[in-house]
């Protein structure tokens, strides 16, 4: 069909157009319109999938059975937002940026009719998309990312068909941790293949090896330094894994190291995710090395006035380190829609960078990080000291006191912490944040010990965790200094 641009007549109203209706997207779209009206700026949005403003990071939890409902996972729905006066087409795939005309071309899923809009200021807020390994099988029936709630839902139904009660989770990230947990909730066998030494490679091997010893306390399989290099499928060929009549049809049924088979009845994809850039990369948009896009602290595409980014689609600037990271998260993500609608709205408002904050459990095993890790900080040519003490969740002799490792990272001579990891039971994962706020700050080990944090015995000990673990860091530090 037809599908030249012409512009509407819209009268002096402007138009933003917003690609992509999740977090950092319909943040954007809500913020602006928030301060302008519909009077004076049209906000024109687009979703391919069924779901708006949804959380990602809890479909593992529903997936597990924790989160009864799909939609308890829904912040707002497309109805809501169109209430706000926000034209959201929900189905509707954006498939091309037209840069220099200033529009758009988008396709109805359900129907194929094509059709383009234009634009005055453009968002990109596409996300990121799981890490599909390029090996044989990665596409067959049972094989699952778990990236949308379209995914949680086709995971489940995956698991309602399937005729053995057999996983196979393939990478031991948070996502792959998450899911392997949310398996066993469901009567699964799991096990989960990692190409790491220890699961959680956003930890330190020495802090990965607790996590590891919780899975396999669950009674998970963990096989690491393992790399999957094919799905095998019902027709795939002869296994000895293959038993009359199983699962045929294309279906999973192993997954195959260089070494061995492991039987699966469905296979989940816990690698990670990347940057969902490929229609910014055709647009000529620039992009970092971990293939985000590039912008300022305005959240504006580099060298484009009218045209921003937010979420899991963009690099973020590591305040620790200084270089530029992806941290696909979904704080960081509402946070850059607000941003973004501010500026779009003709506010101002920037986003001065993250520190890597990050926490997740295992049954209830508290993980938790933040700042650089040790070959963060030597691939930046940092010099550190780094200690890992041993505490409690509470005073020692208050009932429910639980054990909790901290490891703290601290720049050599100037004491400057860089990092920290802590794994413990409840009360553990959140004391991460005192770390965060002193990243975010530049403070020492030294002024960490002299933190003024609340006290009382069915708390903390006297002296906290992280406080142990900053006194002994700082220690260590001026040990060091000549």
């Amino acid at each position: 069909m037809d599908v030249s641009a012409a512009r509407d007549d819209r009268g002096t109203r402007e138009r933003l157009v917003v690609i992509g209706g999740d977090a950092a997207g319909m943040s954007a779209a809500s913020q602006a319109r928030r301060l302008r009206g519909p009077d004076e700026l049209e906000i024109v949005a687009f979703e391919r999938g069924h779901f708006t403003s949804f959380s990602a990071c809890g479909i593992p939890y529903w997936v597990g059975g924790d989160v009864d409902e799909r939609d308890q996972l829904i912040a707002r729905t497309p109805e809501e937002h169109r209430a706000r006066d926000i034209d959201l087409r929900m189905r509707t795939e954006v498939t091309e940026i037209d840069v220099a005309a200033g529009r758009v071309r988008a396709r109805d899923l359900d129907s194929g009719a094509e059709s383009w809009t234009s634009y005055d200021k453009l968002v990109i807020a596409t996300g990121a998309r799981p890490v599909r390994p390029d090996m044989p099988g990665a596409d067959a029936p049972g094989v699952h990312g778990v990236q949308t709630l379209d995914d949680g839902q086709a995971l489940l139904d995956s698991l309602a068909r399937a005729r053995g009660r057999r996983a196979v989770v393939i990478g031991a990230g948070y996502i792959g941790v998450e899911m392997a947990e949310a398996l066993i909730k469901r009567g699964y066998e799991v096990t989960v293949v990692n190409r790491g030494r220890e699961p959680m490679s956003t930890l330190d091997p020495d802090m990965g090896r607790l996590v590891h010893r919780a899975m396999s306390g669950l009674g998970i399989t963990m096989v690491d330094d393992a790399e999957v290099t094919e799905v095998l499928t019902g027709d795939g060929g002869p296994s000895r894994l293959v038993r009359s009549g199983e699962l045929g049809g294309g279906g999973v049924r192993a997954v195959a190291t260089a070494d061995a088979e492991y039987p699966a009845d469905v296979v989940v994809l816990g690698i990670g995710v990347r940057p969902e850039t490929a229609l910014a990369r055709a647009a000529g948009l620039p992009l970092g090395a971990h293939g985000g896009l590039l912008t300022d602290r305005a959240m504006r595409v580099r060298g484009h006035e009218n045209i921003w980014a937010g979420g899991d689609c963009v690099e973020v600037l590591d305040l620790v380190s200084g270089q530029l990271r992806h941290v696909p998260l979904g704080t960081h993500a509402n946070k850059h829609g607000q941003i973004i609608g501010t500026n779009a709205a003709g506010g101002y408002a920037t986003f001065p960078g993250v520190v890597g904050t990050a926490v997740s459990k295992v049954c209830d095993l508290e993980i938790a990080r933040t700042g650089l890790r040790e070959k963060d900080a030597r691939r930046v040519g940092l010099k550190f000291e780094t200690v890992t003490i041993e505490s409690t969740s509470r005073a020692g002799y208050y009932p429910g006191a639980s054990p909790m490792t901290v490891k703290m990272i601290a720049e050599r001579r100037t004491g400057r912490l860089l990092g920290v990891q802590i794994v413990g039971r409840e009360g553990a994962g959140k004391r991460v944040d005192i770390a965060a706020v002193a990243l975010t700050a530049g403070l020492t080990v030294e002024q960490m010990t002299a933190l003024d944090l609340g006290y009382a015995p069915p708390f903390s000990p006297v002296w906290d965790p992280v406080l142990v673990a900053a006194r002994k860091a700082a220690a260590k530090v001026r040990d060091s200094t000549p």
